[in-house]
């Protein structure tokens, strides 16, 4: 059986890229803290990668300080902060926040005081892409980082999370992008690496892949990669709407992701339609892949005013620049297949 992966928003496929730097950095034996010369080429390795993430997101390179990814990032900009937020954040950050924004029906959360919130940049799940205000404490933009147009230096807030496999590099390594001159305490102490915000020794082949990946995502980006992908999420959800009438398309009428497409159809718990299309031989998900499997209605849905049989019964499709026309409709066709059957 040939196979369709179709849940990009969860990890993105390693880009070759990513893994030639990979395999270029095994060879660099230095420590980058070390002084020598095989240190010194160590450190000019992690500060190229440094450079190469800074670009991609518009931000300068001393702003960047790598960490393991966005879970840490998250715990690093925002712990101890009385931070607010809305209840569709990621876990990552729900775990850090008050969640007592108030969410409408389109997914878009009313910010009152952006220098206590912590907000996403777009939600994992239903692709819904947020109007930043000036001035926000955290944007986790994990979601966004190569996918629509961002920069942090014209976003106007203090912090911004970013992981690397959401974009073709490897996983395990991400950065927490900071303001010049912010005050923040680090939490992991000791040798001072990072600017003194992160101590350990550097994951080197993680950096250099994370570098090599933005730079060839921001690529991507300037050449329209993405209208593409955007037209693709739209054939499936034309052709599931034709057939399926009932199927409730969460966000369609606000700013998305090009590539989300999340869906729900009451009465077919999301898990069970992702079991069946992973025997069908494509990979989809029932929302963020960190909730995956606790079999519990979506939250972020529930915020946004869906009923709770409703959260139960949605999953998401996300898209990438390697996704074609004929997995998009093969998916269509494999999951109005399962519908037909289920409605007799």
């Amino acid at each position: 059986m040939t196979r369709a992966y179709l849940d990009w928003n969860a990890t993105a496929p390693l880009r070759a890229e990513a893994r030639a730097a990979m395999i270029a950095a095994m060879d660099v034996m230095g420590n980058p803290s070390s002084v020598h010369a095989e240190g010194r080429a160590a450190k000019g390795l992690l500060e190229r990668a440094r450079g190469q993430v800074a670009a991609a997101f518009g931000a300068d390179g001393a702003e960047v300080i790598f960490v393991s990814g966005a879970t840490e990032a998250a715990a690093l900009a925002c712990a101890g902060r009385g931070l607010v937020g809305a209840p569709v954040e990621h876990d990552a950050v729900a775990a850090w926040i008050d969640p007592v924004l108030t969410v409408d029906g389109r997914g878009q959360v009313q910010v009152d005081a952006p220098g206590r919130t912590a907000l996403q940049a777009a939600n994992s799940e239903t692709g819904v892409v947020q109007e930043l205000p000036q001035g926000l404490a955290v944007v986790d933009a994990t979601q966004v980082f190569g996918k629509i147009p961002f920069a942090f230096n014209w976003a106007g807030c203090t912090a911004a999370l970013v992981s690397a496999h959401k974009l073709g590099g490897p996983k395990g390594i991400g950065a927490l992008v900071l303001r010049r001159g912010t005050d923040l305490e680090a939490q992991l102490r000791g040798g001072g690496q990072e600017m003194g915000r992160r101590a350990g020794t550097e994951n080197l082949l993680g950096v250099a892949g994370f570098g090599a990946a933005a730079e060839a995502a921001a690529r991507d980006l300037e050449q329209g990669v993405w209208a593409r992908v955007e037209k693709l999420r739209n054939i499936l959800e034309n052709v599931i709407a034709d057939s399926a009438e009932e199927t409730i398309f969460v966000g369609n009428d606000a700013p998305r992701l090009p590539n989300t497409s999340c869906f729900a159809m009451p009465g077919w718990k999301g898990e069970t339609q992702v079991m069946q299309m992973d025997l069908a031989g494509y990979a989809v998900s029932a929302g963020s892949a960190c909730s995956s499997g606790k079999l519990r209605p979506s939250h972020v849905l529930q915020a946004m005013g869906h009923d709770e049989e409703a959260a139960r019964c949605a999953i998401r499709v996300s898209l990438g620049p390697q996704s074609t026309e004929e997995e998009v409709l093969g998916f269509a066709e494999a999951w109005l297949k399962q519908y037909r059957r289920r409605t007799g």
